[in-house]
């Protein structure tokens, strides 16, 4: 039989029998890899593990907790959940499972309700069928020989979907024992390697998301490769329902909805105040000392600015319906932009004025569907961290390295451990109908946001077709203390539209040049970022950000007097501070503070009054003994000027 060479990611060569599969080459191997292996890459193609090889070629072996290897497995365990459902309900039609991110779904058409104890016979079914270590085996045919199949097999959805596939392509299925389905693939080898999987719940859904068509079963469920990342993840499944900001926010009385005020338009009750009041006075420090200037503009606009900026050609969609004012257009701002534009236009520029940089927490109402609406992270009324640069070619290196080193402390002060860089690029083909249709200025902004963040030593990558349209952008994604993933910020290069308002600056020769334009919104909206804080720190928020900072618990109401003039004593030198002098016990009183997440308790008796003191109680920590108040109360001061992460509550690592 002819030998062939497969060359392993090492670089080493190891020769076998035509025909061999990567499972084979994982036996050689050894029985470890050749037990934890669940897919291959042959020549860079994702590949089965019995796929069979026939000619020279590389080979990489994937294990379930590669990403290649976890979404294999994924995408396995939903076609195994199929197979369970429809052994347990033969009447059942099965629709598309998807993979989604850190799980899958399938839906299912069954007129029977998938209950709790439902869910738990599929899942024991599931783990039966793995058990039987069933080949999945892989098969090509016709469009036309894939409708005879699934019409046998009385599948009308599976038909549905085959005849709007083009009848000159191949169509691939999968099946393991006597279950089949459609699927691109690849699959694990046999069901055996399907072992450390959970069915999480239940939902409806419309058939291909159309309310027109018939509602569905959702079943959702997870798979890991090893036993103690399932147990991770289903740890912070459930710490991230508890960190909810949608429930914390109404817990911790941050921020409420009202029907008659409009959905997505959250109104911001005294304690999300205090949140918002500290963030804005955090970017305005940043901003100040990196030489930015604020500036305010207002909530109503003629529609011109917005047909010459481009945005009613390219942004209408989710902007809100003009309103007629003595027969002209207004609009309600859907971004600052414009008016910064405005702004920089107001007076005349020189190159030694350069580079200028205007900064606003602007109010800007965008029009979401409802359906998208989601608590504080999808809204129709934001306040953005928004700042536009305006620079020379010269500058644009530095000041757009400037705002990405912004955004690194920013991360520091709010402990964001793990984050991404994405380089947003423009579509070649989408030129002159999602993007301005500039080719060249293109290319040559993208090479200086490429070259700004090689020369800054910034990991980032690149996605193409997702850059604003009027030039490329960096997207900033950052995961929070358990590992959920949150769109936080954007940097984005404006090439096209300081020309369409005639912004100018008379450079050293007298010469008037366009300035580049950089849009920055290091914290993103008060709304997404909240929300994001919320569930980075569970409500648990650091002192300096925390609505309440302190609490002052008299032991008896013969101490509210020492108690008030502790509270004003705090409060005078700008600490917020509460006084709880009702008539419950001492250990009612700290179970209150804890459910309000309040960092300090200080405890006040007939010593602490005699001598001028406090007791303290730190949250997450315990007593710390007493303390004389002044000295305290620096140190107080000090936790907040420095803006110190001084408590977090553990939890588990994220997913890996």
């Amino acid at each position: 039989m002819k030998e062939i060479n497969i060359t392993l990611p090492d670089n080493t060569t190891k020769s076998f029998s035509s025909g061999i599969t990567p499972q084979d080459v994982a036996d050689s191997i050894g029985s470890g890899l050749a037990r934890a292996v669940v897919v291959a890459k042959v020549n860079g193609l994702l590949r089965d593990l019995n796929h069979k090889i026939h000619e020279d070629s590389t080979l990489e072996l994937f294990t379930g907790d590669t990403p290649e290897g976890h979404d294999t497995l994924l995408h396995s365990t939903a076609h195994l959940m199929a197979q369970a459902v429809k052994e347990l309900f033969p009447d059942v039609k099965i629709t598309i499972g998807p993979t989604i991110e850190n799980g899958f779904y399938y839906d299912f058409d069954l007129d029977q309700s998938f209950s709790d104890e439902i869910l738990e016979k599929i899942e024991n079914k599931m783990k039966e069928l793995a058990k039987l270590k069933q080949e999945i085996v892989r098969h090509e045919v016709s469009t036309g020989e894939a409708v005879d199949i699934f019409s046998k097999l009385g599948e009308p959805y599976k038909v549905e979907i085959i005849e709007q596939i083009n009848p000159d392509d191949t169509i691939t299925m999968y099946k393991q024992s006597s279950f089949t389905d459609l699927c691109r693939g690849p699959h694990v080898s046999n069901t055996s390697k399907i072992k450390h999987f959970k069915l999480l719940s239940t939902s409806g859904a419309y058939w291909r998301g159309d309310e027109k068509n018939k509602m569905l079963q959702r079943i959702y469920g997870t798979v890991f490769s090893t036993k103690d990342a399932l147990k991770t993840h289903l740890h912070n499944i459930e710490e991230a329902k508890k960190r909810d900001h949608r429930k914390l926010g109404k817990e911790l009385k941050l921020f409420t909805f009202d029907d008659e005020v409009g959905p997505g338009l959250p109104l911001w009750l005294p304690n999300g105040a205090v949140i918002v009041e500290e963030l804005e006075n955090l970017a305005k420090e940043y901003e100040k000392n990196g030489g930015y200037d604020l500036v305010r503009t207002p909530h109503l606009t003629k529609g011109v600015l917005y047909e010459k900026s481009g945005h009613l050609d390219h942004y209408k969609e989710s902007m809100y319906p003009a309103m007629d004012v003595d027969g002209t257009e207004y609009y309600v701002k859907p971004m600052n932009c414009p008016h910064h534009h405005k702004i920089y236009a107001a007076l005349p520029k020189s190159y030694r004025d350069l580079p200028v940089r205007l900064a606003e927490y602007g109010t800007c109402y965008r029009y979401e569907k409802s359906g998208q609406l989601f608590g504080l992270m999808r809204v129709r009324s934001l306040q953005m961290n928004d700042a536009h640069i305006y620079c020379t070619k010269e500058q644009f290196k530095n000041e757009f390295l400037a705002v990405c080193n912004m955004y690194l402390k920013y991360f520091e002060i709010f402990g964001i451990e793990r984050y991404s860089m994405r380089l947003s690029l423009h579509s070649a083909e989408e030129l002159g109908k999602k993007y301005v249709d500039e080719p060249e200025l293109w290319l040559e902004t993208e090479k200086w946001v490429r070259e700004a963040l090689i020369e800054g030593g910034l990991d980032f990558e690149e996605v193409l077709g997702e850059a604003a349209f009027y030039g490329p952008k960096i997207d900033v994604q950052v995961w929070s203390a358990i590992g959920k993933e949150f769109t936080l910020a954007t940097n984005q290069v404006d090439f096209a539209v300081p020309s369409k308002f005639n912004l100018n600056y008379i450079d050293e020769d007298g010469e008037s040049k366009t300035p580049l334009c950089i849009h920055r919104a290091p914290l993103g909206t008060h709304e997404r970022f909240i929300g994001f804080l919320i569930e980075h720190f569970g409500g648990d928020f650091p002192l300096w950000l925390a609505p309440v900072q302190a609490v002052v618990l008299p032991l008896s109401d013969k101490f509210t007097d020492y108690a008030k003039l502790v509270v004003n004593s705090l409060i005078a030198d700008g600490l917020r501070v509460k006084l709880n002098d009702r008539a419950d016990k001492i250990g009612s009183k700290i179970r209150q503070a804890e459910l309000e997440k309040i960092n300090y308790m200080l405890i006040v008796g007939e010593k602490e009054s005699n001598d001028g003191t406090v007791s303290i109680r730190k949250r997450f920590v315990g007593d710390l003994g007493v303390e004389n108040l002044d000295e305290f109360k620096q140190k107080l001061i000090d936790e907040i000027k420095n803006r110190r992460l001084a408590h977090r509550k553990k939890t588990a690592t994220e997913t890996e």
